[in-house]
């Protein structure tokens, strides 16, 4: 068994709502979890670029006039439904997904064009209950003092190659960010956004939203260093040749919410 969120934990989590632009859902939360050893890696992008590869339904959002796209290794550790223990083969796994930012009906929120998992079984129940677009990847996230040493090679049949070799660390001392910066705005998000994993080429008329909650990002500045980074191919966009936006976090409890289909 794995070390889970103790109730005190989880309650402290939930009375934290005072940073969230709109409040917390009125249904239970149906999943729980902890993310470790984070990195988000961000650059600008036009946002012509950006715009046609999210669904009608959505709108890009913008800071400073520039779309953006992440890329963010980490790990999860204590993944389980409400009601159920933590399963350390099951519960505990490396992740990295590549994304960007959007909003509906004035709630900015996550869209994730790719998320990769070193856990069958968690790619599968994420596909089919949450209908993200997760794949099969062997992975890995060695932690040696401060700097985390990250790899993936995605092995989903039928999907496009993406890969990641990077090592990482903090190089400053956490803080919270302040609303109406970039930092809050590439990392403060309470809504993930999805059409469902065999749906995307048709998303119209069939987005999800699935609401998360967390306190406010531990965010420190960051460094790395990158030997492979082939994870936007598969949307066909080119990362820019400028060093990206750099931030890390090491860990973060978080909840979330079932999707619920937006109105039309």
């Amino acid at each position: 068994m794995v070390k889970i969120m103790a109730s005190s934990e989880l309650e402290k989590v939930l009375g934290q709502t005072d940073h969230r632009p709109y409040p917390l859902p009125a249904g239970p939360w149906v999943l729980r979890m902890r993310w470790h050893d984070l990195l988000f890696m961000h650059w600008p992008f036009p946002e012509d670029s950006l715009q046609p590869l999210i669904p009608p339904a959505l709108k890009l959002d913008t800071f400073d006039g520039s779309a953006w796209l992440g890329v963010v290794p980490f790990r999860m550790t204590g993944v389980r439904p409400r009601y159920l223990p933590a399963v350390r083969w099951l519960s505990s796994f490396p992740e990295l997904n590549v994304r960007t930012y959007v909003t509906h009906e004035d709630k900015p929120g996550i869209w994730f064009f790719s998320l990769d998992a070193h856990s069958p079984i968690a790619v599968r129940l994420a596909r089919a209950t949450f209908g993200l677009p997760y794949f099969d990847a062997e992975m890995s996230c060695e932690v040696f003092k401060d700097e985390v040493r990250y790899r993936s090679v995605r092995t989903h049949q039928g999907a496009p190659p993406a890969r990641l070799a990077a090592s990482y660390r903090p190089v400053g001392e956490p803080f919270d960010s302040r609303p109406g910066t970039l930092e809050n705005f590439l990392t403060e998000r309470y809504s993930l956004y999805s059409t469902g994993a065999a749906n995307r080429a048709s998303g119209a008329g069939r987005v999800r939203r699935g609401d998360i909650h967390h306190r406010l990002w531990p965010l420190q500045p960051a460094e790395t260093e990158v030997e492979e980074l082939e994870m936007t191919a598969q949307i066909g966009v080119t990362l820019p040749d400028t060093e990206p936006i750099l931030h890390f976090a090491r860990r973060l409890d978080v909840v979330a919410w079932p999707p619920s289909r937006l109105h039309a």
